[in-house]
């Protein structure tokens, strides 16, 4: 691009992690000429925004995108971080989509003929637009983070790297989801006196009948369900992740777990009043809830397994014990008295759409969009959102389903048109 110039192409996908590139591969496959656009480099929160010691949670089997899988030595074990850097890597070079790195997109807007995408180099004018740029680009942290003592070191996930990263002494982690129970978990190993604040929460064994959960999720076809046959899929979508961690050891790591290396337990923090967090009771019945849940669970999945001539594939049917109330649950602590060093935000992330100057974005801040069409602005698209398309919309695998019936609208949007 020179001077003044309006580039133009057809197609732009805002975002070079998997899901950008993903639609760059459907995209290629239909000819139909676009460019990716991303303002660090591929995989780039994947390189800038996680924490030394995460890895997926899903298993390697898992980890396949267009036209590329994982082909190592270890399929049930789970990527790193590094790991899974480097796959998506791979991904770009195998499919050569053409990624400009390092092109901040400032504004998209409607034009006459589509949208002008505007960025750190220059205007783009195109037909459509795909946003990939992903649904965790900022943490979700509630505004009584306010009224928390400056004496206690407030971080998000994306601040943190390792425990070093926070102040000697005890530390609170507010959220019980995936993020909430790695972190409470490594920094109990390293010695710290951890809290964890415990709301609605998702259990789930690492391993089920001798099988990884996720096997069991994707056999019996639960993570294929569409967004269109779900009841309540606002609810669905603002799911916590599930209580996992991938490990070599496959361990299960539950609040029971927790309890065990004296991760203290307590209720949903409600309010920070004078210094002091306060903790809502009735852990007993979110307990009970989740345990309800995951009964439930394992009863269809063994259902599956006997319906389907499957039992003798996998181990005998199991059952694991009710998660542990705590004796006395502390219903507030005194975040100045020195307790507590630390507080880790775990309470989950949201979309960043403040450059996106089309009005489709509700008051929560969410796309407006059905199955990846976004509401009310033909050629306007979305891919990487939680159970965009299905439930496995959520990870790296279920990917391929979402981008190759996203782009299939958008091709049939251009030829109708007489763009393409």
């Amino acid at each position: 691009m020179k001077g003044n110039a309006i580039e133009r192409v057809t197609t732009v996908v805002i975002g070079a992690g998997h899901a950008g590139l993903a639609a760059s591969h459907f995209l290629s496959e239909r000819s139909v000429d676009h460019v990716v656009l991303e303002r660090g480099e591929v995989a780039n929160s994947w390189r800038r925004e996680r924490w030394d010691s995460l890895r997926l949670l899903t298993p390697n089997w898992q980890s396949r995108l267009p036209g590329l899988r994982y082909e190592g030595p270890d399929p049930d074990g789970y990527l790193t971080v590094r790991e899974v850097t480097e796959f998506i890597e791979r991904f770009a070079k195998v499919s050569r989509a053409p990624v400009r790195s390092g092109v901040n997109v400032t504004s998209v807007r409607r034009a006459d003929d589509g949208y002008q995408v505007a960025t750190s180099r220059g205007e783009i004018r195109c037909r459509a637009v795909v946003i990939a740029s992903g649904a965790c680009n900022r943490p979700s942290v509630p505004p009584l983070k306010d009224a928390v003592p400056e004496s206690v070191k407030q971080l998000t996930p994306f601040d943190y790297r390792d425990p070093a990263t926070l102040p000697d002494g005890g530390v609170l982690v507010v959220g019980a989801s995936a993020t909430g129970v790695q972190l409470a978990a490594e920094l109990a190993r390293a010695g710290r006196p951890v809290t964890l604040a415990v709301g609605e929460h998702v259990r789930l064994p690492r391993t089920y009948r001798g099988r990884d959960v996720l096997w069991w999720m994707d056999a019996a076809g639960v993570w294929d369900q569409r967004y269109d046959e779900i009841d309540d899929l606002t609810r669905a979508r603002r799911l916590p992740s599930p209580q996992l961690v991938g490990t070599p050891e496959r361990s299960t790591l539950d609040l029971n777990a927790l309890s065990s290396m004296g991760v203290a337990l307590v209720g949903r923090l409600a309010a920070v009043r004078d210094g002091r967090a306060l903790f809502s009771g009735g852990l007993r019945n979110v307990f009970s809830l989740a345990d309800l849940k995951l009964g439930r669970l394992l009863d269809g999945f063994d259902d599956w397994a006997r319906t389907g001539g499957r039992d003798d594939e996998v181990d005998s049917p199991e059952r694991f014990a009710p998660t542990r109330v705590p004796e006395s649950a502390r219903l507030q602590l005194d975040l100045g008295s020195g307790e507590i060093r630390a507080l880790v935000w775990a309470t989950g992330f949201r979309p960043d759409y403040g450059w996106l100057d089309v009005p489709v974005v509700d008051a929560k801040g969410q796309l407006q969009q059905t199955g990846g069409v976004v509401d009310d602005s033909p050629g306007l698209y979305a891919l990487g959102l939680p159970m965009l398309r299905k439930r496995k919309s959520t990870f790296i695998y279920g990917i391929e389903d979402d981008a190759r019936a996203v782009i299939d609208h958008l091709a049939r949007y251009l030829a109708g048109t007489g763009w393409a």
